[in-house]
């Protein structure tokens, strides 16, 4: 796992950025965060005492901190210009452009290092392009009817001389969905997997000093791999990574602690190792374990010699006496630095995290963690959200885990693809059980490196249990897909013995030959019909369901109506395939032999909008809409799941209209109590004993006012709840997920909306526009309300509440210290207006923004003469030799002759063809005569090194710049610096 240097916190967990933090979810919920989403926040006074609190950690823990200096990782988040659409390559044709087009660094069109994208947009990473088109019936149904199509970006950057022989290396964490990219003009890389990372060395290729480098890169985002919204464009985090020449390969550290047989702990290491240089280097490597306070636990290490261009594997083990354990309600991790060390002197080090924990799926039985019989109360996830579609910020991943947290959540399955490393990290601080799934189900060794890639990077997380091979394949019936999950299990093995490999079926468990007998534990989608029918013919088969449910909701609405595409949330609507979240929990718990359940969805998402069609553009699976903000059905599974406190709620709300008085409407409780009692008004509707799987209801003849439910433990009250019948709404509420912020430009965080009653209670039938106004150092970066039949935008400052709530996602900006402040508007209410605290933090390490000049680079030199040539003699197309390619900053000794000529063929920008501009040659040594398109220009008759700056008239297309150099034989003259055009 690549984790330095840990470039963000964007919360309170601080064991993702210090050595020596390791809060605990109920740490944070006391500090930084406020408990229950709607619940108001506290006055001003919480906030400054949760600001100290952090500050006050912030200090305790920076000395552990201090331990570890990894190489250089530098953010490229920033800096991207971006064109929304395709550009065309130049058809080639003649034999000059064809041999050009053959050659290194002469990639034509929008990948040429010096192409015109002055007017392309600026943009920032992570980026989709798609959450910002709008609503499209024509679009793809599957990818919420968004247009995707084609994009391009680019960069450029700066390399400081003290680079030079470092080994440097491009990190992208993700984007989708193919990418081809271009450094200085030569391909280095296709990828054709939309959420895997890839790294690439462009040691080799790479310019110094004043020289410019460019990334250029084109997106397909037509190419699909889900039938989900997947967005399109670069949308995870890229780094610029600067490293000794011997060093620790990128995911090249797998130190995961086991327990043996005897019950003694170690973790066996390994470390492989590369080098960039020119010879063979022997390295020591040590390994140093550390608490969570950042104490040395132990350590070990060894050596190697490790040969130019190639990689050494360096193993070694450590004994760990008494760790302490990682458990979801008291996630413990360690930290592991290897270093890699030259003559006593580190050169390179990795810093990864570690967990202690055993896990263990039996057939009769189910699953353990550290020999502790449990079930995984899991959910399955795709990975968009409101308002940012899939670029989402680090802590947005953490408001969302910390809501499944929230339900009783112990367990996730990444749907169905490889998730972000932010995502896992948060998963191993939090608690949060993983199923880790490969993407594209595919066992030829294109395919086979996405899945190397994905163990690779993640074996070190404690939090993932299971690695999946792929979801509901046709061919998993078939003894192809069995051979096809044979070898891919075999390349997990080779990777990581220590956790099982899983394939989530939904068909074909009962073939002859099958994908069940070639995995470690049978995954069940939508299968609760054969249960116990597969336990029986194969009872020494773990089994766990691994996708169920499918019950269809929408947030806040009591009503089925297929005309206005709405679905009750009383958990009673599902697809043929599916079943209600009651009736898949209940088969899952009842079942020792079952490990746990993964229910689609604990999130609504983009597309799959069943059972609808257009203009529905999102899904009605999820137990919490878009936004994060619960339905039933979240609670629901909170008084299934959660036992450690008092959970109570009821269902619908009590804003019914005048004609409904009378008329019965049907009321759910869900509690975890023993029995419940119903009121309304005070006056006693009944009392029942809980149903921990069917939950409680009622039919209540509606009648405004209270409508209140208590709960009840051996005959004493443990919990109280009621809805009331609002009043009209009078003004705003803004309701901040978090007490602060951090100040460090990624820091991201979700505020609540929503409209209050002359009472200041919640009116939860609202459906008005609200318009947003933020001041100080942060931005509005989405906005969204749940409704999966709006088609409203998700990027600017107004959104329409859905059933009384919206949300509206603000990022600080990087060196942010001034609160920023947040108000919310609507005709005819009351403003709401909140100020937010803001944390001064670092910023993330980033490769500084270069907006460059045009350079002049291409150029050619011909041969010494001794006769002065003609400067402007054209080159036949097909004559590749008489003149050599030369390079800025070289000066051309005069062997044998006192004339040389030098030439380039460049293309204005836009800008400068139209207004003309200033051509500056830097550093011209000897006598020149210089020519723009044949014409004689400037001459320069002293031989000493000088600037030429001559102004450039407008003019259309391609220009011709030739340098006639004169001097005595012996002499050196040419162009020793970078030239420019502004």
């Amino acid at each position: 796992m690549q984790s330095f240097p840990l470039p963000t916190i964007n919360s309170c967990h601080f064991s993702s950025y210090f050595v020596g933090g390791s809060l605990s979810t109920k740490d944070i919920d006391g500090q930084l965060f406020l408990a229950g989403k709607y619940r108001m926040m506290k006055k001003y006074s919480t906030i400054r005492y949760c600001v100290i609190i952090t500050i006050a950690l912030l200090i305790q823990l920076r000395p552990a901190y201090s331990q570890y200096k990894g190489p250089e990782r530098l953010s490229l988040d920033k800096g991207w210009r971006f064109y929304p659409g395709d550009h065309a390559f130049p058809i080639i044709k003649g034999h000059g452009m064809s041999y050009n087009n053959a050659k290194a660094g002469r990639a034509s069109g929008a990948a040429a290092p010096n192409y015109d994208d002055s007017k392309w947009a600026s943009v920032q990473l992570p980026h989709d392009w798609a959450v910002e088109s709008p609503f499209d019936s024509s679009e793809n149904l599957s990818q919420g009817f968004r247009k995707r199509g084609i994009g391009w970006y680019r960069r450029h950057f700066r390399l400081d001389a003290s680079d030079r022989g470092k080994h440097l290396e491009l990190q992208f964490e993700g984007i989708a969905t193919h990418a081809t990219v271009w450094v200085n003009g030569t391909v280095v890389h296709r990828n054709w997997c939309g959420y895997t990372s890839f790294y690439i060395d462009i040691t080799a290729l790479v310019k110094y000093g004043e020289e410019l480098n460019n990334i250029a890169i084109r997106v397909d985002a037509d190419a699909q791999e889900g039938w989900w919204y997947e967005g399109a464009g670069i949308y995870r985090h890229a780094w610029m990574v600067k490293r000794s020449p011997v060093h620790i390969m990128t995911d090249g550290v797998f130190a995961h602690p086991v327990k043996d047989a005897a019950g003694n702990w170690s973790i066996p290491a390994e470390i492989t190792l590369e080098n960039s240089g020119q010879a063979r280097t022997p390295v020591e490597v040590e390994l140093t374990l550390l608490d969570k306070n950042g104490k040395k636990v132990t350590g070990g290490t060894a050596t190697v010699a490790v040969n130019p261009l190639d990689n050494a594997v360096v193993k070694l083990t450590v004994p760990v006496a008494n760790p302490a354990l990682w458990w979801p309600d008291n996630p413990t991790l360690y930290q592991v630095i290897t270093r890699v060390k030259q003559h006593g002197q580190a050169v390179d080090s990795l810093l990864t995290t570690c967990g202690f924990r055993t896990i263990r799926f039996e057939a009769d039985s189910g699953f353990f963690l550290n020999d502790k019989n449990m079930k995984l109360k899991g959910v399955c996830n795709h990975q968009d959200h409101a308002g940012v579609g899939v670029a989402v910020p680090n802590s947005i991943w953490e408001f969302r885990l910390r809501k499944l947290k929230e339900m009783g959540v112990n367990a996730y399955r990444c749907a169905h693809n490889p998730p972000s490393a932010a995502f896992l990290d948060a998963c191993d601080r939090m608690g949060i059980m993983v199923m880790d799934e490969n993407r594209n189900f595919n066992a030829s060794p294109a395919y086979v490196r996405q899945l190397e890639w994905m163990v690779r990077r993640d074996r070190n997380h404690p939090s993932i249990i299971l690695w999946s091979v792929f979801n509901e394949e046709p061919m998993q019936g078939t003894e192809i897909g069995y051979e096809m999950v044979r070898r891919m299990s075999a390349e997990v093995k080779r990777l990581d013995t220590t956790r099982p490999v899983t394939a989530a079926m939904n068909g074909g468990l009962f073939a002859p030959l099958n994908v069940s007998q070639a995995v470690d534990v049978v995954g069940f989608n939508y299968q609760i019909g054969s249960y116990d029918r597969f336990h029986a013919a194969n009872p020494t088969m773990p089994l766990t369901s691994s996708e169920d449910a499918s019950g269809l909701m929408v947030r806040g609405e009591f009503k089925t109506d297929k005309a206005k595409h709405l679905l009750d949330a009383y958990d009673t609507q599902k697809p043929a395939w599916g079943a209600t979240h009651r009736v898949a929990w209940k088969a899952v718990a009842e079942r020792p032999y079952l490990a746990g359940c993964f229910v689609w969805t604990g999130f609504d998402y983009r597309g799959e909008p069943t059972p609808y069609d257009w203009p529905t553009a999102g899904s009605n699976f999820g137990i919490m809409d878009l936004c994060g903000f619960p339905k039933t059905a979240f609670y629901i599974h909170q008084a299934q799941w959660v036992h450690d406190r008092p959970v109570l709620q009821v269902v619908p709300h009590w804003n019914w209209p005048a004609d409904s008085v009378g008329r019965p409407v049907k009321v759910m409780v869900m509690s975890n109590a023993e029995t419940v009692k119903l009121l309304l008004n005070g006056k006693l509707i009944g009392e029942q004993k809980v149903d921990p799987y069917e939950m409680n209801s009622w039919e209540v003849p509606y009648r405004p006012g209270k409508l209140e439910a208590i709960g009840y433990k051996q005959g004493k009250e443990v919990s109280r709840y009621k809805v009331e019948t609002t009043g009209a709404p009078v003004s705003i509420q803004l309701l901040a997920d978090r007490a602060a912020m951090y100040g460090d430009g990624w820091d991201a965080m979700p505020v609540t909306v929503q409209v209050l009653d002359a009472k200041e209670r919640p009116v939860p039938t609202a459906n008005i526009p609200i318009e947003f106004e933020l001041t100080g150092p942060a931005n509005i970066i989405g906005v969204g309300n749940g409704d999966p039949n709006s088609h409203e935008v998700e990027k600017g400052n107004k959104r329409s509440l859905f059933n009384g709530l919206a949300q509206v996602i603000v990022q600080t900006e990087e060196a942010a210290s001034a609160p920023l402040r947040l108000m919310a508007r609507s005709k005819g209410l009351k403003m709401a207006d909140i100020t937010i605290p803001v944390i001064a933090r670092d910023a993330v390490q980033s490769v500084p923004v270069v907006y460059p000049a045009l350079v002049l680079d291409g150029w050619r030199v011909s041969q010494v003469t001794v006769q002065r040539p003609d400067a402007n003699k054209a080159i036949d197309a097909n004559d590749m030799n008489s003149w050599a390619p030369i390079k800025s900053g070289l000066l051309q000794p005069m062997e044998g002759g006192n004339f040389v000529v030098y030439r380039t063929v460049f293309t204005p920008f836009a800008a400068q063809q139209k207004k003309g501009g200033v051509l500056t040659l830097k550093n011209v040594t000897g006598k020149a005569s210089l020519y723009v398109d044949n014409k004689l220009v400037e001459t320069k008759n002293n031989p000493a090194s000088a600037d030429m700056i001559i102004n450039i008239p407008p003019a259309t297309g391609e220009r011709i710049l030739s340098v006639l150099f004169e001097a005595m034989p012996g002499q050196r003259v040419g162009i020793g610096g970078v030239s420019t055009m502004k």
